[in-house]
């Protein structure tokens, strides 16, 4: 059962039932259930002594119906030896289990759960259908808790002193989802030490929760106890400030941390990786995705925790890493995929095929499946009707394809869940069955409908039944589309000549490919050049020389310094880009574009800088240590204040670095000084991940940590040669005054807001002015304009190795691109009827990816298919209806209208 998706169809499925309550009630026990250690269920058990296969050998209905092929009784175990030129590791992680604690009542207190159960109770196809009820007895609850660092940044009960990362953001998740699933008033209450809403725009969902209602109280839990006579609980906590308190709640959540698996250790053993004391793989922060084998590499929460952007990023990385010794023997392997002849349908009368899609229980648990495609039945046109349990499985894709064949089907219609995840897929099933793939349309029954209309189940199975007959009229008029070829020229261009541009230009050019590298300075290096040390020790400098020195010998790479971008002309592949080299032009010709343009320090205008000597910035302090200065060694009290200009109105997010910079430069100055009195003065620690290890390193060396308020920010006074800072302890509730010889501001990082260059490429910034990707968990390095790419701190503050990271990823990806010799761009394009063209501008002014232009010579516009996005804007604007949105036309869309309202 480990591709157990939980489901609950093989429940469903199962005749055997027996009497006794096997999961607290939470579903009634059959031969297939939930194991008593899950209060909700996460997977599911066969119970051998009950499943009439193991006793009689016979049924088996429930691996017939398993959409994930978890269940397969006739399965044995295979060796399979293959031959590779390398590997990634990619093993995940296992939920920390918290029965240990009994502090926290988990296994024995029905209404304690852990975070990931309580997303199962959240979810559609959890074992309440995504009602918010409580396991003991299924009433809502009225007040909910969250614990967070369940298993992390915990020495004392198990060993795991770092931070999972993603904890506080998943928590902040779920009390906004929980609020939005409740039906009566909800009080949502997160008890923590340190919120780490580190990543992009973490922060503002962080402030938007607290203005939502939910509660942050920081603090230690002491216990948790239930109610005499009741499944209500009582949480002992200790407040900031030292004082006891009790309060009562519904439930409990245990936002509970990662650890490796056993097996991993086991598997790592055997191929000798090397993993550090928390068995993670051992890295280095210049070669994040390396592990200590030559050809081996890792990539996700294996080599440290992290959330689902970072992972997908490293994923890429990862893979850019393993194919890069392996680029002369690309295409030696490949097998070419044969394609189905397309069938020529354009003299055929209409007949539609429609699957309508269970989704397991999100869809068919509010609608009525059977009901909805017996009315499809009706309607014309339509000669098929399917019902799917899940439409997207493989063979059930499989069985489509044949359906289309043997019907003779020339037009499909799906109704499941979103297109914007599974449109591909089901346009590749038209592939297979040999129809053009611009021949489908799907009717989203899932978002648009069971998700947002659950408690009304017979609403929804009547909306459901006029999306599918808007769906069908417009199939109807669907006609083949075609998709252009193009050329690739396959070259790439780099902007920017920091770490990570210098990373995605050597990443692709020992892939084979050239590359032109622009930086608009004489050095390359960017903020790299002024910092000291990476996180594990590394000389940040040495490394930027050995780029330098590693670009330079490259005869792939040609690099542009003293050059910026004047213009850029083109599209995915065929790119012509204009460079300014000291008032000369020179012309580049590339397929894809990496831009990694980087960050800048903010320079604050409070606490005294730029008015006293004695204070300083991040950046400043590290040249002192570079050059040894006696300033350093001299100081007897060092002063810290984060979040000088960061998680504020004008940049109201974290800079991601600050804290551990803080922390390494503390340590460091007590190396070197070991009498110096250090002081950080903080909002949150957010030393993430295994960063952990540093926070605790510097309490163990005497280094004095105090928390502040945005609304008590400490105050900065000049007393001769020193500075005198004043603020509140909080625990003592009193002011403190430090008299600094040395005051440090962990400063904010700024985006350049570079809109000129964000214009050229037809790419945008985000209210922050950071480089908006294309989607920030499924496509974190790419943009919505195809064939431009993002990597580093131009797109959000993030350490040295992470901006690496994201440089091989951004290589990656772009060599999707430069690999292929020509591509296809899609057939959903807009086209300009001339007749009707009247020259007025409307159409061109409105593309937001300048793919219309207007033709002097027969004085009508025109569309460059390569450019277009096919995003309806000029057909919307223009008052002649010249413009025709191919796939998406007015013919076509007023037939759904009609439809629409028909009923």
């Amino acid at each position: 059962m480990d591709k157990c998706i939980a489901c609950g169809v093989c429940v469903e499925k199962c005749p055997k039932k027996v009497d006794d309550d096997y999961n607290a009630g939470l579903i009634k026990r059959k031969a297939i259930s939930v194991p008593y250690s899950q209060a909700v269920p996460l997977k599911y058990a066969i119970d051998p002594e009950q499943c009439l296969y193991f006793t009689k050998g016979k049924c088996g209905k429930c691996a017939k119906r398993c959409p994930a092929d978890a269940i397969n009784y006739e399965d044995k175990e295979k060796e399979i030896t293959l031959e590779v030129g390398s590997v990634i590791l990619a093993p995940g992680f296992k939920s920390f289990d918290p029965s240990k604690f009994d502090t926290y009542g988990y296994a024995k207190l029905p209404n304690v759960v852990t975070a990931l159960e309580f997303e199962r109770i959240l979810s559609a196809t959890g074992p309440f259908m995504g009602h918010l009820v409580r396991p003991s007895d299924k009433k809502e609850p009225k007040k909910i808790a969250w614990l967070q660092c369940v298993g992390s940044r915990d020495m004392n009960r198990c060993d795991n002193a770092y931070c999972s990362s993603v904890c506080c953001m998943y928590a902040i998740k779920q009390t906004v989802i929980a609020l939005e699933h409740s039906n009566e008033p909800l009080e949502c209450t997160i008890f923590y030490m340190d919120m780490r809403t580190h990543g992009k725009d973490f922060d503002k969902y962080y402030e938007n929760a607290k203005k939502g209602g939910v509660r942050f109280i920081r603090s230690r839990v002491h216990t948790v106890t239930p109610i005499h006579g009741s499944d209500d609980l009582v949480v002992r906590y200790a407040s900031e400030d030292g004082t006891m308190n009790e309060e009562e709640f519904d439930m409990f959540v245990l936002s509970t941390g990662f650890e490796i698996d056993q097996s991993v250790v086991d598997l790592s053993a055997r191929l000798g990786v090397e993993l550090d004391k928390y068995h993670f793989t051992q890295t280095d922060s210049f070669n994040p995705v390396s592990t200590s084998v030559p050809g081996i590499y890792a990539s996700g929460a294996f080599t440290g925790p992290k959330d689902i952007p970072q992972s997908v990023m490293e994923s890429s990385a990862a893979a850019c890493a393993a194919t890069q010794k392996l680029a002369p023997a690309r295409n030696t392997l490949t097998h070419e995929v044969v394609v189905a002849e397309e069938r020529d349908v354009s003299t055929e009368a209409p007949k539609v095929g429609v699957f309508v899609c269970n989704c397991g229980i999100n869809i068919g648990g509010v609608v009525n499946v059977p009901e909805v495609a017996e009315y499809v039945k009706t309607l014309p046109h339509v000669t098929y009707v399917g019902e799917n349990l899940f439409s997207c499985s493989q063979d059930t894709q499989d069985k489509m394809t044949e359906i289309i064949k043997e019907e003779g089907l020339n037009r499909v219609v799906v109704a499941a869940c979103t297109p914007r995840t599974h449109e591909e897929l089901f346009q590749e099933t038209l592939i297979n069955a040999g129809l053009n793939k611009y021949l489908f349309e799907m009717a989203n029954i899932r978002n648009q409908d069971s998700w947002v209309h659950s408690d009304n189940p017979e609403a929804a199975t009547q909306k459901a039944k006029d999306m599918v007959r808007m769906a069908v009229a417009k199939a109807v008029l669907l006609s083949p589309l075609e998709q252009e070829e193009l050329p690739v020229t396959q070259s790439a261009l780099v902007v920017g000549g920091g770490i990570a541009g210098m990373t995605a230009a050597l990443a692709l050019a020992e892939q084979g490919y050239p590359v032109d590298l622009v930086e608009k300075s004489e050095a390359f290096g960017g903020n790299a050049l002024k910092l000291r040390k990476a996180l594990k020790g590394e000389d940040i400098g040495d490394y930027v020389k050995e780029l330098a020195n590693r670009l330079e010998a490259d005869n792939r790479i040609t690099v542009h310094p003293n050059s910026t971008i004047a213009n850029v002309d083109g599209f995915i592949g065929n790119f012509k880009t204009e460079l300014n080299q000291g008032g000369s032009k020179k012309f580049v010709e590339h397929g894809v574009a990496i831009i990694a343009t980087g960050a800048k320090e903010y320079k604050p205008t409070e606490y005294l800088y730029g008015e006293h000597d004695a204070v300083t910035t991040h950046l400043g302090l590290d040249a002192l240590l570079i050059n040894n200065d006696p300033k350093v060694e001299k100081a007897e009290n060092v002063v810290f204040i984060q979040c000088v200009g960061s998680r504020d109105e004008e940049r109201p997010y974290c800079s991601k670095v600050c804290c551990t910079h803080t922390v390494k430069s503390a340590l460091e100055i007590k190396r070197r000084n070991p009498d110096a009195n250090v002081y950080v003065l903080y909002r949150d620690i957010r030393t993430y991940g295994k960063r952990e290890d540093l926070y605790r390193d510097a309490r163990e060396a005497g280094i004095i940590f105090f928390s502040y308020t945005p609304e008590e920010k400490p105050v900065v006074t000049a007393d001769g040669d020193r500075v005198e800072i004043d603020f509140k302890d909080s625990i003592l509730g009193r002011k403190v005054s430090v008299k600094a010889d040395l005051l440090c501001l962990a400063t904010a990082i700024e985006s350049n807001k570079d809109q000129e260059l964000a214009q050229l490429f037809k790419v945008p910034l985000d209210g922050d002015g950071w480089l908006l990707e294309a989607h920030q968990k499924l496509r974190p390095v790419e943009f919505a304009t195809d064939g431009v790419f993002l990597c580093g701190m131009a797109h959000y503050p993030k350490p040295i190795e992470e901006s690496i990271a994201q440089a091989q990823a951004a290589a990656s990806r772009a060599l999707t691109v430069l690999s292929i010799d020509k591509i296809k761009v899609s057939g959903i394009v807009s086209h300009i009827i001339p007749e009707l063209c009247s020259g007025c501008y409307g159409c061109i002014n409105v593309c937001p990816y300048g793919a219309i232009s207007y033709n002097a010579e027969i004085k009508v516009a025109e569309v460059n298919p390569a450019l277009c996005k096919g995003c309806g804007a000029c057909a919307a604007a223009c008052p002649s209806e010249a413009p025709i949105l191919k796939g998406f036309d007015n013919h076509q869309l007023y037939a759904q209208i009609k439809s629409a309202l028909s009923a």
